[in-house]
């Protein structure tokens, strides 16, 4: 642990010694608790057995999942998580621990704050918000993706919410949600765009790649299209930012799962492609993951990487997550004080 991990620490752990008004709960995705065989099926039983996530009938799913999934997918997965593991764990979990002792170094009196998971171990969401409850505190719950569906703020939404129910506390806990085009979260992915070019030779890339996480092609058609318009409306945002235009630019979707239809192009073959054509500079952006992970760092800054570099590009960059930069945080924390100054507080 770093110095500055220390006093963020040490803020937190002062926030917990006095009795908070409002406890802000940031909840990522979810990690394994170890880059093994084993707390990866663990991790993928959980998330991959949310009906929300993957909508097949259970009766047909569960045995699937079981007998097939979680025999063949651990152990590869387990590999890649061990290729971007830090020593402090989970990249995931670093980024979003770090994201909560920022902005509990500038959260007002009163205000707590701590990062959550939708899935796995003792700080999931429902654990984390009943023991916030339980303290007597108003809770404001701010899922990490700005780009909404039901897979993934979604779940976070629905889950917070059977949890308020369940513990008869509906009215005390409210959902702050980031939006897709917040002027600091686009300036803050825009920064780093412009940080990432900064280490190309040349100081420009020939290529600007968007890549946000894909869904099934059919559950954004269901959806209204919220999903795939939120991305479009984010590359939009943070390409008027940088003061460019559509061109040299391409929107992508990445981490395919299964044979259905997916929100398209994929970003494996946009790498290869722009790499054929003859881009031999290209930065990835990737706004909708708030922080580093194994999607980013392992299928892109590796996996992705190593395309590209196979099919004749020279330079492929990977910009840093937007939740580190100060505008991404200042940005977080004006959705948060929307929602607080309208709350009735015990």
């Amino acid at each position: 642990m770093d110095a500055g991990e220390a006093r963020g620490d040490a803020t937190l752990d002062a926030l917990d010694a006095r009795a908070p008004e409002v406890e802000w709960i940031l909840v990522n995705l979810g990690t394994p608790s170890a880059p093994t065989e084993e707390a990866v099926r663990a991790f993928l039983g959980e998330f991959l057995a949310d009906p929300m996530v993957v909508e097949l009938p259970p009766w047909l799913w569960r045995p699937f999942l079981a007998g097939v999934v979680l025999r063949r997918r651990p152990r590869r997965t387990a590999e890649a998580y061990r290729a971007v593991w830090t020593d402090a764990g989970s990249p995931l979990l670093v980024g979003t621990r770090r994201l909560a002792r920022a902005l509990a170094e500038r959260a007002p009196p009163g205000v707590r704050v701590a990062s959550a998971y939708r899935y796995g171990g003792e700080e999931r969401v429902d654990r984390v918000l009943e023991r916030a409850l339980a303290r007597g505190a108003a809770v404001v719950v701010t899922p990490l993706f700005p780009q909404p569906t039901a897979s993934s703020s979604g779940t976070i939404e629905a889950f917070v919410q059977r949890t308020a129910r369940r513990l008869g506390a509906a009215g005390r806990v409210h959902l702050a949600p980031l939006a897709p085009e917040a002027p600091g979260y686009v300036a803050a992915a825009a920064e780093r765009v412009r940080e990432a070019e900064a280490r190309l030779a040349g100081g420009r890339a020939d290529h600007l790649v968007f890549s946000f996480h894909g869904i099934p092609a059919k559950v954004d058609r269901r959806e209204g299209a919220r999903y795939s318009s939120a991305c479009r409306a984010t590359a939009a945002a943070v390409l008027a930012a940088l003061g460019r235009g559509p061109a040299g630019s391409t929107l992508a979707f990445q981490s395919r799962f299964g044979p259905a239809e997916w929100l398209s192009p994929a970003t494996a073959d946009v790498l290869v492609e722009r790499a054929r054509a003859g881009d031999r500079r290209v930065v990835v952006s990737t706004p909708g993951f708030m922080t580093g992970g194994l999607e980013t760092l392992e299928e892109l800054g590796l996996r992705g990487r190593r395309a590209f570099l196979d099919a004749g590009g020279e330079e492929l960059l990977l910009a840093d997550p937007p939740a580190g930069h100060p505008r991404c945080q200042a940005a977080l924390a004006e959705a948060f004080e929307s929602i607080r100054r309208a709350m009735t507080l015990p």
